[in-house]
């Protein structure tokens, strides 16, 4: 997974409530923990440098799927959860928002002068990051978000966001050390978001000689400025709908859930008392976990995991949040047997799910889905920024496919 480069969310205001901050660090920690166990700190450094798997993390995590506060959110969750473990894991996260986000030099030179890595380098490639994204490439959005997650073997990704206040949109920018090969030709390996039209790009490697001559410019006047280009319109969609999600791949997950045909193999997976709406969120969150790159291009589906935080698809369900938590923990609990044992259980949970997608092909009405949360989310303690869920319709029988 080595897929870095730009996403494109719109602005939303509000805040992440306490309830669901304490659990969004505590399900990134579980997460980031299971993945360093099966691949290592470098995974985690390539897939938080794809967009369409932070996306998904966020989607698992309770965020609004399509909104610019999942950034800030997840990096910040990430932070919280991680450092205090940072030597087990062997990540470490700087940086954040705003003032944070300047305080990533001394942060770093703090976590190498621990670790013995290289702390001088590290300040210039989150500086040489920042620069890139926020002046060689104009696009219209300020950089207002740095954050820099650096492994133990000095490997790095930055994510980092910018807003556009006019057009309400923020874009998010991710890098990758070991995909680098100059940071100032083609440092992205893609870009996600709509194309516009052309914007001024001085870090595209067909720019080499435009740099070469800016140098010289400047070098005779050192007031001039570049001029600012057009600023790009963005979709500002924030309603999640069927177009937004892979129908099959979420009926797959419905499959396992809803299905009696697999009671018995849930049952034997995972712990007593773990129902089927637990399972429909666990699938998701193993497949963030373990899934290969390209079934992250419907960010969307993982929001259906556990909800968000403004009721989009549907409010965050407590319970069924907690109840997953509660498995994820035991993967990474301490004694060694527990944790390759549900660990394990996990993996094979990823894998049945896509067994079912590609055999059965079953088809979820995205719409009705929705619909069917909607109305039952009161029953699994359903939660959003402003409240609690109302109560819905109580014995309802759905068909989901």
């Amino acid at each position: 997974m080595k897929r870095s480069g730009t996403a494109d969310l719109p602005l939303h205001g509000g805040h992440v409530p306490q309830w669901l901050a304490t659990r969004m660090a505590e399900l990134g920690r579980c997460i980031i923990s299971v993945i360093v166990e099966h691949y290592g700190p470098s995974e985690v450094l390539a897939r938080l440098s794809d967009p369409f798997w932070f996306q998904a993390l966020g989607g698992v995590m309770g965020m609004d799927w399509h909104s610019s506060g999942i950034t800030t959110s997840v990096m910040g969750a990430l932070k919280r959860a991680l450092n205090p473990i940072s030597h087990d894991l062997g990540l470490y996260v700087c940086g954040g928002r705003g003032a944070h986000s300047r305080r990533t030099p001394e942060e770093l030179i703090e976590h190498a002068d621990r670790t013995g890595l290289d702390g001088t380098e590290l300040v210039r490639a989150s500086k040489l990051s920042a620069k890139i994204d926020n002046t060689c490439l104009q696009d219209g959005f300020r950089l207002y978000l740095h954050t820099f997650v650096v492994s133990r073997e000095g490997q790095w990704a930055v994510v980092q966001q910018g807003m556009n206040d006019s057009l309400g949109m923020a874009r998010r920018y991710h890098w990758h050390s070991p995909s680098l090969r100059s940071f100032v030709d083609d440092p992205h390996t893609a870009v996600v978001g709509r194309n516009r039209g052309q914007i001024l790009n001085l870090s595209d490697s067909r720019a080499e000689a435009n740099r070469a001559g800016i140098v010289s410019f400047l070098k005779q006047h050192p007031d001039t400025q570049l001029r600012e280009l057009r600023r790009l319109a963005m979709d500002r969609s924030h309603h999640l709908s069927a177009r937004h999600v892979d129908s099959r791949r979420l009926g797959a997950v419905l499959a396992l859930a809803y299905e009696k045909q697999f009671d018995s193999f849930v049952n034997a997976l995972l712990l007593p008392g773990v129902g089927p709406r637990t399972i429909q969120s666990l699938a998701l969150v193993s497949e963030v976990i373990f899934g290969a790159s390209g079934r992250f291009d419907d960010p969307a589906r993982f929001s259906f995991a556990h909800g968000g935080k403004d009721g989009a698809p549907f409010p965050v369900l407590l319970d069924v949040y907690d109840r997953s938590l509660s498995v994820l923990k035991q993967a990474i609990d301490k004694s060694h047997l527990v944790r390759s044992e549900k660990a394990a259980s996990l993996r094979k949970l990823f894998l049945f799910s896509q067994f079912v997608e590609h055999n059965h092909s079953p088809v979820a009405d995205v719409n009705r889905v929705i619909a069917h949360e909607r109305r039952h989310s009161a029953a699994y303690g359903g939660k959003t920024a402003t409240g609690a869920a109302g109560k819905g319709r109580e014995g309802e029988q759905l068909s989901l496919f």
